[in-house]
């Protein structure tokens, strides 16, 4: 048997399992795959009925803090129509070795997919209290750690010598010209040349809401939440673009990266497009084409192919061609 049949395809938060037939054996494992801190692990089991498990590899970290998992998994069958098995969603549930053993009574044969797509992944603190995501932003967080960041938040926050005005679309915030300056070569300019910015002291960010633009300054002063950064992620990708913020184009890539799901799909490829995020595309693709979602989102794809760029649909359907070669 080839080494392809034990091996699990992975994005950030999905994993996909092909099984080109079970019935030289009643048992497989897959290869380790890695999803967030953990090696994982599927098997299936073949007697009267079907069992699909999934587990953490066993390590030291699993034995002493097993993760604590959601998730959908779901089997796709090839035989005749395109058919798929859904679980009922896992929740918050600590996995060890057995602890999760799906049966399946409805026969599959041929060709078929396990697809597991990770919700969350949360370890319990070793000082007790709520167990923590580990997929939560921590750049951001520890930015805001140190005592400068705290006086340069504080600064802004309580507009301590203040002395430019933003307006943004729907309202004005009072911040500092030299904080703007050292964080974007693009206020730089505006401010070391005679321009109406620096002749007025204000600056008009339009196209920001007042609350997009807030999370733009607190980003830059180091005060960001990480619920903030996720609200408004795509509103600071763009003032990133626009203002040549190189980190903060890094953070939202990043991010955007971590949660790609049926929802989001096809706007993060749009935007992955836009703004040249190439790991963002390549991930999008993977998930839309190799992974088969593509086909669980068809009326919402047509929407997107009758408005997207002619370039980034030539790209789709030449994956999708590479695809099919490969069954």
């Amino acid at each position: 048997m080839s080494e392809s049949a034990y091996r699990v395809e992975t994005t950030s938060r999905l994993a996909q399992w092909r099984i080109e037939n079970l019935a030289s054996c009643t048992y497989r494992k897959s290869d380790p795959f890695k999803i967030g801190k953990w090696k994982w692990h599927l098997s299936v089991e073949k007697n009267k009925l079907l069992y699909v498990k999934l587990y953490p590899e066993i390590s030291n970290i699993t034995r002493d803090n097993p993760p604590i998992v959601s998730f959908i998994i779901r089997v796709v069958s090839f035989a005749g129509d395109r058919k798929a098995l859904t679980h009922p969603e896992i929740i918050d549930k600590q996995l060890k070795n057995n602890d999760f053993i799906w049966q399946i009574e409805v026969p599959l044969t041929g060709k078929f997919i396990i697809d597991v797509e990770f919700l969350d992944l949360k370890i319990a603190s070793s000082e007790g209290g709520e167990p923590s995501s580990i997929w939560v932003d921590g750049l951001t967080r520890q930015q805001s750690n140190s005592r400068a960041l705290i006086s340069l938040g504080r600064m802004l926050k309580e507009s301590i010598h203040t002395d430019i005005i933003i307006n943004a679309s729907d309202g004005s915030i009072r911040a500092h010209r030299a904080i703007l300056a050292s964080r974007s070569p693009v206020f730089h300019s505006m401010f070391s040349h005679d321009l109406k910015e620096k002749e007025l002291s204000t600056l008009n960010i339009s196209d920001m809401s007042f609350e997009a633009c807030q999370a733009f300054l607190n980003y830059m002063y180091g005060n960001i939440q990480h619920e903030e950064f996720l609200a408004h992620r795509l509103a600071l990708l763009h003032a990133a673009e626009k203002y040549d913020i190189d980190d903060l184009k890094e953070a939202c890539h990043d991010s955007l990266l971590e949660d790609i799901d049926a929802k989001n799909v096809l706007e993060r490829l749009q935007n992955a497009s836009l703004y040249q995020l190439p790991k963002l595309k390549t991930s999008c693709m993977q998930y839309l084409v190799k992974f088969g979602k593509i086909l669980d989102i068809r009326d919402e794809f047509n929407i997107f192919l009758q408005n997207a760029d002619r370039d980034l649909i030539a790209e789709i359907f030449h994956e999708i061609l590479n695809a099919w070669k490969g069954f």
